[in-house]
């Protein structure tokens, strides 16, 4: 029988115990028949500054997350979406292939995230060159940059906010990211694209496609497009950019 909320599907959505941003931002795109169901994976708000910092925290949520995976198996979701863009990018496209069917095989349903979302994305909309915001240091950025790289993308530019702690990266403000956004544009790159799923960059993402005319990617709005056309639905939502209204 199926779900009374939930009866087109459920997903999971793994995020870390740090994240305000993701859940309120999946829900707002949420259509009817569809429900999100948030599982954390437990993590401390500790320093990311440093590429060492960066590392021992991909490290814990390698571990951590199969507890938070295990949590949302109990509601029985159609699939499980890994809300964590870093380390769902990590090491390039086979290794972030090869940690998705290992997610898979332990939970039996299928996963997604962002970076698979990202590459997805951008082949719907033809964009081979891509300039880069993100909240994270340099060792992330690196392997936002070499994922992309094994999936055909070109990095043109990339600008990092820097954020010393996972809840820093929530509250950066709109005015920031717009800057941001301005100084990345140019001819050179067919599309704008933000990494890091605590970003507030939802609603600014798809305001800034009018004012720069062309497709600016929010990793959430992405991931979850992504997410409803994985599970066959198709509906056009608006408000949250190009993609969700024409693909």
């Amino acid at each position: 029988m199926a779900d009374a909320l939930g009866w087109r599907g459920k997903i999971g959505v793994a995020v870390p115990s740090t994240n305000t941003i993701l859940q309120p931002d999946f829900e707002a795109m949420r259509p009817e028949g569809v429900t999100n169901h948030t599982g954390r994976i437990m993590i401390p708000n500790m320093a990311i500054g440093s590429d060492a910092d960066f590392t021992k925290l991909m490290g814990m949520i390698d571990v951590e997350i199969y507890a938070a995976v295990d949590r949302l198996m109990t509601a029985a979701p159609d699939r499980i979406v890994i809300g964590i863009s870093s380390f769902i990018f990590w090491e390039g496209l086979e290794a972030s292939e090869a940690r998705r069917a290992k997610l898979e095989a332990h939970a039996g349903v299928p996963v997604g995230g962002g970076s698979f979302a990202l590459r997805a994305a951008l082949g719907a909309l033809g964009a081979e060159r891509v300039a880069v915001l993100s909240p994270y240091p340099a060792i992330a950025n690196d392997q936002v940059t070499r994922f992309l790289a094994d999936a055909g993308i070109e990095v043109v530019r990339f600008k990092s906010l820097e954020c010393p702690d996972p809840l820093a990266i929530a509250e950066v403000g709109e005015d920031r990211i717009r800057a941001v956004l301005t100084e990345l544009d140019g001819d050179d790159v067919d599309a704008l694209v933000q990494a890091g799923t605590n970003l507030s960059m939802l609603r600014l993402a798809a305001e800034a496609e009018r004012w720069l005319a062309k497709p600016v990617l929010s990793i959430n709005a992405v991931t979850y497009w992504h997410s409803l056309r994985q599970m066959g639905v198709e509906d056009r939502i608006d408000g949250f950019g190009s993609l969700l209204e024409t693909h």
